[in-house]
């Protein structure tokens, strides 16, 4: 089958920087791509230049004729003067078209357009607001490519789970910017890496991704110590945690866990925690009995929530169930209508907001950093300013920029930057992760691994949430603070089975995937004969490769058995693709 979507020999550069040297590839039919790679590496100008919203400077981009194509990007346009349902619902000429059409209702109620109103202006719209609104508008209309850069962005947890529900159903090719590592793991079945100018391929999502990245700077053998040693500890996490796969070989899954098998656990919690009751005490803060509300909604009600030395906590609710309040709350921003604040003795306390704070921005990065302190100690690290920054995403020649020339991500990356040189003991953390790219939040994670004090982390971002923090709570609207032993998985589940939707018909999509009991014990046994077959395939690999090593003198026979090898592998290649696809079925 033809691509969608091709490029050829593609080049583009922004000043002297070439952004995409040469790159050549494809998008067919179904395909869902990841795009990932540092912040300013190309990844917005591949999409810019996929979609023809910007030329090559050389090379070619095709399209298929007839192609039906939406785009979101980060520059959110609606027209001037329209209502919410107009830009929304455009295709549709009455409320009775577009209502009887499940998917377009799915849409509209998954990204909380009914929530904003489809009789609201647009120009009343806030930022994050537009975005849904860009998002929803593109994915009414029949498709057979989506290209989305962060669409998680501003959406809540639940949002960004019906977001990746969403596209799994809807059986069209998809290429997505984002960061958000679980929405990669669970959507995208290739990864394309933007990097120095190339984009390099890797089958499955981002498990897979950072299995081949930690397996590539292990044969490298490279002195970059610190990128190896962080992709390591990333995978063991990975394998270990909740977000485990078991969707790819065992061979696979066997490598994986041979490579980290000297990789210890993120954090010693039991340390940590001992460490924070030496330096907090046994209060850190406390909500007791509070009430507080925001015009006549009652985000808590009598309330009382102790948080103790240690505690990694992270918050999780629906967009405007009030977690940002409930930080504010914590740091002593606003006040309830009842009850108290207590705050322990020993308390330094820091604050992410989502909000800029005012950045100097006469000084260059290092010196706004070191205006802070010259030096911070986690736990059993110390590290200079500089050290700091570039761990921030500000390698040593960006850290003399000036403050006032920085982009908003970066403005965000300084104000991080800054909060935790004052080494505080108790972190509040609201959405952390925004304008971070992956290898930002990995180096972001590590700081947190080793962080001996209180946190409390709002954040659409699961991996990160349930990576630094090992407890949830939640807001469900009812004017508590509910403890989930299940984690997010938990808090998900409680709110699709509050949430029924009465009368709707499964869609085609959904009853076609259901399988039956014999479909699903017939992929299972198909499964295990595929592994077998691989088992076999791999162990002729080996015996082929140590006969070529045999035959070095023997160019006859070097060819014969260099033949045969090619083969093989050829076949390990199909077995390996019909593995995936029966493991697909029975997830």
């Amino acid at each position: 089958m033809a691509n969608l979507v091709n490029l050829e020999a593609v080049s583009k550069s922004y000043g002297v920087k070439p952004l995409l040297d040469g790159v050549s590839l494809g998008v067919a039919a179904g395909q869902r791509i990841g795009v990932v790679g540092l912040n300013g590496g190309g990844k917005t100008t591949l999409l810019e230049v996929l979609c023809g919203l910007s030329e090559p400077d050389s090379g070619r981009v095709s399209h298929v004729g007839g192609l039906r194509m939406a785009v979101v990007t980060q520059r959110t346009e609606l027209p001037d003067g329209s209502s919410v349902g107009e830009v929304v619902l455009e295709r549709y000429g009455a409320e009775h078209e577009w209502a009887a059409d499940a998917r377009v209702r799915s849409i509209v109620d998954g990204l909380g357009i009914t929530a904003i109103g489809l009789d609201t202006p647009t120009a009343n719209l806030s930022g994050g607001e537009r975005r849904r609104v860009s998002l929803a508008a593109a994915l009414t209309g029949e498709l057979d490519l989506v290209v989305l850069d962060e669409p998680t962005n501003h959406l809540d947890v639940e949002g960004v789970q019906w977001l990746a529900d969403h596209l799994l159903t809807r059986r069209i090719a998809v290429v997505v910017v984002t960061h958000d590592r679980w929405f990669l793991d669970t959507v995208a079945t290739l990864t394309w890496e933007v990097a120095n100018g190339r984009v390099e391929q890797y089958e499955g999502g981002y498990a897979d991704w950072i299995f081949a990245r930690a397996e590539r700077a292990r044969l490298a053998a490279t002195a970059e110590e610190k990128r190896q040693n962080l992709a390591r500890k990333e995978l063991a996490w990975l394998r270990r945690g909740p977000q485990a796969r078991s969707s790819k070989p065992r061979y696979r899954i066997e490598a994986a866990e041979a490579l980290i098998a000297d990789v210890p656990p993120p954090r010693d919690s039991v340390e940590l925690q001992a460490f924070a009751k030496r330096r907090l005490g046994k209060t850190v803060l406390e909500l007791e009995d509070t009430t507080y509300q925001v015009g006549d909604r009652t985000l808590l009600d009598h309330v009382t929530w102790r948080i103790g030395p240690g505690d990694r906590i992270g918050l999780v609710g629906v967009n405007g169930s009030g977690k940002t309040s409930l930080l504010k709350l914590l740091g002593g921003d606003v006040e309830g209508s009842t009850g108290r604040r207590i705050e322990g003795k020993t308390v330094a306390l820091a604050h992410l907001r989502q909000e800029l704070d005012d950045l100097p921005g006469d000084l260059r990065v290092l010196q706004a950093i070191e205006q802070v302190a010259g030096r911070v100690v986690f736990g059993k690290q110390e590290m200079t300013a500089s050290q700091l920054g570039e761990k921030l995403g500000f390698p040593a020649a960006r850290q003399w920029t000036p403050v006032e020339d920085l982009s908003g991500g970066e403005r965000r990356r300084l104000q991080l930057c800054r909060l935790l040189m004052a080494e505080p003991n108790v972190l509040l953390l609201d959405e952390p992760t925004n304008d971070l790219d992956i290898d930002t939040l990995q180096q972001l994670e590590d700081l947190l691994d080793g962080w001996p004090g209180t946190m409390v982390v709002v954040s659409h971002d699961r991996y990160l949430v349930e990576r630094v923090c090992d407890t949830i709570v939640a807001l469900f609207g009812d004017g508590r603070i509910t403890h989930l032993p299940g984690g997010i998985e938990e808090y998900l589940n409680r709110r699709a089975a509050a949430q029924p939707v009465a009368g709707a018909a499964p869609s085609v999509e959904k009853a076609e995937a259901k399988k039956s009991a014999a479909d699903l014990r017939a992929a299972q046994k198909e499964l295990g004969r595929l592994e077998r077959k691989l088992d076999q395939l791999h162990a002729k690999e080996e015996k082929l490769h140590a006969a070529l090593l045999e035959a070095a003198t023997d160019p006859a026979k070097l060819m014969a058995l260099n033949a045969e090898l090619k083969g093989v592998q050829g076949e390990i290649e199909d077995v390996e693709g019909r593995w995936l696809e029966t493991s697909e079925l029975l997830e």
